[in-house]
C-alpha cells in the first residue's frame, strides 16, 4: 500500500505511526471514502466499566504498559462516576467506574462484569452517518449534539448495537478545527504517579486489529447484516462447520469490516455440539451478548508477550503437538523467528495466500470468563488464524473443564 493511501487520524500521528507501519500491524487495503455512505475514519476509543476503576487503571499501566493521559471524576464536576483515559500506540481504553451506589454503572457491572460498554468510532462526518443509519433502521441513542470546552469541540452521536454494546460516534474535526484536548469535553489532562522501572519499553502494542463480538445462537446473520446495511461494511471471512470446531464443540463466526479494513469486527454465534463452546460460556457469564475479545497489533510479539508475562499477564497454554505437526510445518514455512521460539512462549502461527500472522491469546483478564485479549503480530496475512482454530479453541476447553463450564 502506497504511503499515501492512508489518512493517519490524529492519534496514529501522535503515536508516530505511518501509514506504511499501520497498514503491516493491522492489514489495511486501498480504499474509497467518497463512495462509502456511513465513512469511518478509525476507532476511538474502547470503553470499558470496571468494578473499580482506579486500581484497573493502575493495572493496565503497570501490567499493560498503557499510560494515563486524562480522567473525569468528581475533582472535576463528574459525580457519577471516574473515568480513566489510558493510550497506547495510538488505542485509547477508557475505564469506568461508578462513584455513586445509584450510578446507572452499577447495574450494568453487577449484569456484566467488567468488560467493554461502548466501541467508540471516529467520523469524519456525524450527521451524515447518523442519517445513513436511521434511514438503515438502527437505532439511534443519542441524537447528534455538539459539546465543547477550552480546547474546541466534538460533534457525537451514538447507535446501538449487539446487547448493551453501543458505537459513539465521534467526529472531532468541524470545519477547518480540530479538537485539541487530552480526550473530549469534560476531561482533564492527567498524568500518573506510577513509575515504570527503568528500561521499561515506552509501549507494548500499537494499534488495534480487531474486536469480537459474542451474539446468542440464530443471530449473527442478523447481526452481520446491520453492519453492512447500517454502516456499509463489507464480509471478509467466513468460518463454519470444521472450521471452527473441535471433537466437543462448535461456533461459527463471519467477520465484517469498514472500507479499508482499520475497523474490522469478527462476530461469533455458538454452534450444536457436544459440550457448551466459549461462546455459550461467555453469554452466560456476561449474561447476554457482548464484546468477547480485543486483538492489540505489534510489531515484535516475541518481546510484548515476554514483558506481559513478567508483569504476571496469563496467556492460554499450546500443546507441544501443535508444533511437532508436520503438516502445520509444511503449510506454514519460514517465519521470522525459529518454530522453538514461538513454542516456548506457546505463541499461534498461521498462513495464507497473502502472507503470515503470529498471535496468541491471554486468559480471562477479569473474574468472570468473559473478556480476554489477542496479542497479533501480522506478516502481510489479512486473516484471523483460522488454521489455528483448533488448537485455540482447544486450549480454551481445557480452561472452561477446570471452571467446570464445558
Amino acid at each position: 500500500m502506497s504511503d499515501s493511501a492512508v489518512e493517519l487520524t490524529p492519534q496514529e500521528r501522535e503515536a508516530n505511526l505511518d501509514s506504511a507501519t499501520l497498514a503491516q500491524l493491522v492489514g489495511l487495503v486501498d480504499y474509497d471514502e467518497t463512495a462509502d455512505p456511513f465513512p469511518v475514519t478509525g476507532w476511538d476509543a474502547i470503553t470499558f466499566v470496571v468494578g473499580n476503576a482506579t486500581q484497573a487503571a493502575h493495572y493496565y499501566q503497570s501490567a499493560w504498559g498503557m499510560e494515563l493521559i486524562a480522567y473525569s471524576g468528581p475533582e472535576n464536576g463528574q459525580m457519577d462516576h471516574k473515568a480513566f483515559v489510558l493510550r497506547s500506540g495510538s488505542i485509547r481504553f477508557v475505564l469506568k467506574g461508578a462513584v455513586k451506589p445509584d450510578s446507572p454503572l452499577v447495574d450494568h457491572h453487577a449484569r456484566h462484569g467488567d468488560g467493554v460498554v461502548d466501541i467508540s468510532l471516529e467520523v469524519p462526518d456525524v450527521d451524515r452517518c447518523i442519517a445513513q443509519a436511521r434511514s438503515a433502521g438502527a437505532t439511534v441513542l443519542e441524537e447528534p449534539h455538539e459539546t465543547s470546552d477550552e480546547h474546541g469541540t466534538v460533534r457525537m452521536a451514538a447507535i446501538a448495537t449487539y446487547g448493551e454494546t453501543r458505537h459513539t460516534l465521534i467526529q472531532r474535526t468541524i470545519g477547518d478545527v480540530t479538537y485539541d484536548g487530552p480526550y473530549l469535553p469534560g476531561y482533564v489532562a492527567r498524568t500518573s504517579s506510577f513509575v515504570k522501572r527503568e528500561g521499561a519499553p515506552k509501549r507494548l502494542f500499537q494499534a488495534l486489529d480487531h474486536i469480537v463480538g459474542n451474539v446468542e445462537l440464530g443471530r449473527m446473520d442478523e447481526w452481520v447484516e446491520f453492519y453492512k446495511r447500517v454502516m456499509g461494511f463489507t464480509n471478509m471471512a467466513e468460518f463454519v462447520g470444521d472450521d471452527i470446531a473441535t471433537e466437543y464443540s462448535a461456533l461459527m463466526s463471519k467477520v465484517v469490516a469498514n472500507g479499508n479494513h482499520r475497523v474490522k469486527f469478527p462476530l461469533n454465534e455458538p454452534a450444536i455440539a457436544k459440550k457448551r463452546s466459549q461462546i455459550d460460556e461467555f453469554l452466560d457469564f456476561h449474561t447476554g451478548p457482548g464484546a468477547q475479545h480485543l486483538a492489540l497489533a505489534t510489531n515484535d510479539i516475541l518481546r510484548t508477550v515476554d514483558l506481559l508475562r513478567a508483569e504476571g499477564v496469563e496467556f492460554l497454554d499450546t500443546p507441544a503437538a501443535y508444533y511437532e505437526d508436520p503438516e502445520l510445518r509444511a503449510r506454514i514455512g519460514e517465519v521470522r523467528v525459529p518454530i522453538e521460539e514461538l513454542q516456548r512462549r506457546g505463541i499461534l502461527v498461521d498462513r495464507d495466500e497473502d502472507g503470515y500472522l503470529l498471535q496468541i491469546f491471554t486468559k480471562p483478564i477479569g473474574d468472570r470468563p468473559t473478556v480476554f485479549f489477542e496479542i497479533i503480530e501480522r506478516h502481510g496475512s489479512l486473516g484471523f488464524g483460522k488454521g489455528n482454530f483448533k488448537a485455540l479453541f482447544q486450549s480454551i476447553e481445557r480452561e472452561q473443564d477446570k471452571r467446570g463450564n464445558l
